[in-house]
């Protein structure tokens, strides 16, 4: 089994009303990246991460896109211990 990573994201721009966290979930499962995504109060999206480091970074390159909508300024990221994410969700 591949080391397992954790990034925490943050992503600013035109990242809400835009499909950004159902995008944002489906690809992770699609990849097999574990973890959450929800919107801030400030405008951003904040995303957790966990899984093999390779499918992790592929998460944070997909963001800097996002979905079709979004216009994404910057991705920030700050990179943890893994905790044991189970699955994908969004958070509310």
């Amino acid at each position: 089994m591949a080391e397992r990573t954790r990034a925490h994201v943050f992503v600013s721009g035109t990242v809400q009303g835009v499909y950004y966290r159902a995008n944002t979930r489906d690809t992770a499962r699609e990849n097999g990246v574990d973890g959450w995504v929800k919107n801030l109060e400030d405008g951003r999206v904040e995303a957790v991460f966990e899984g093999p480091k390779a499918d992790v970074e592929a998460m944070i390159e997909w963001c800097h896109t996002g979905s079709p909508a979004a216009d994404v300024e910057d991705v920030a990221v700050e990179y943890e211990e893994p905790r044991g994410e189970d699955g994908f969700e969004i958070r509310y």
